[in-house]
């Protein structure tokens, strides 16, 4: 009546969305989930030719990744917008703001440049570690600009008191004194956060290869981002006031 015979198969039939599928589950070491599908979709593309009604998609964290991916196309304008409002609500004026967020890629720079030396792709974990350096970056921008301000301002009331105009070597000095007010300060918060993170960029337990990929932005940021305080932010706030004062 019939052939009876026994041959390896799936213990189940899937289906989802109304059509049969098979799953194949990949563990993989040494390398974060987007890169490794990238590579392995071009390999796939390349070797395997699918019959007419077949197809491949990925999933598991690599799905769950390209979501929270979609999230940061947003989430990091929101940020960028909300570090601009703050910055406003503080200053009460544009310039500031201008020099602050007209200087903050720079601090970027050596966040790019490590992630590069490392052969990191850019991941949502990168992205985290990058937001997170832009605050930073933020907050040291804003205390040095402060303490600028003061400087001259104080210079100010001196230069009045002894019935003359500011000039830019009075500017030159404030300015001087405001930024050697900030730069102890400054390497000692960038050598706590660079040596806090330093374990967990190479570190090699569970979850390592996320955490490193955040904890990477932050530790080459932080060399650029002191560079850039002590600096560019000084230098453009000098081209800024001295718009305003006699030679």
């Amino acid at each position: 009546m019939a052939n009876v015979f026994i041959e390896d198969g799936p213990p189940a039939i899937k289906s989802e969305n109304a059509r049969l599928n098979g799953w194949t589950f990949i563990d993989i070491e040494g390398v974060d989930v987007g890169t490794y599908v990238e590579k392995a979709k071009v390999i796939v593309a390349a070797e395997l030719q699918l019959p007419a009604g077949y197809s491949i998609s990925w999933a598991g964290q690599y799905e769950y990744m390209e979501r929270a991916k979609a999230k940061l196309s947003y989430v990091v304008p929101l940020t960028l917008g909300i570090i601009l409002i703050l910055l406003y609500m503080n200053f009460r004026r544009f310039a500031e703001v201008a020099i602050i967020m007209g200087t903050l890629p720079f601090s970027l720079v050596g966040a790019i440049w490590l992630m590069y030396l490392l052969d990191f792709n850019f991941s949502v974990a990168a992205g985290v570690g990058f937001i997170a350096l832009a605050g930073v970056a933020t907050e040291l921008s804003v205390i040095m600009l402060v303490f600028l301000e003061i400087t001259y301002q104080q210079m100010r009331k001196r230069v009045a008191a002894a019935g003359r105009a500011i000039t830019r070597g009075d500017l030159i000095e404030s300015i001087l004194e405001g930024g050697a007010l900030r730069v102890r300060p400054k390497a000692m918060t960038a050598a706590a956060i660079i040596a806090g993170l330093l374990p967990i960029m190479y570190g090699s337990g569970t979850g390592s290869e996320v955490m490193s990929r955040i904890a990477a932005p932050m530790v080459g940021g932080m060399v650029s981002a002191v560079i850039l305080t002590l600096l560019v932010v000084p230098a453009v706030y000098y081209l800024w006031r001295t718009r305003s004062l006699k030679a």
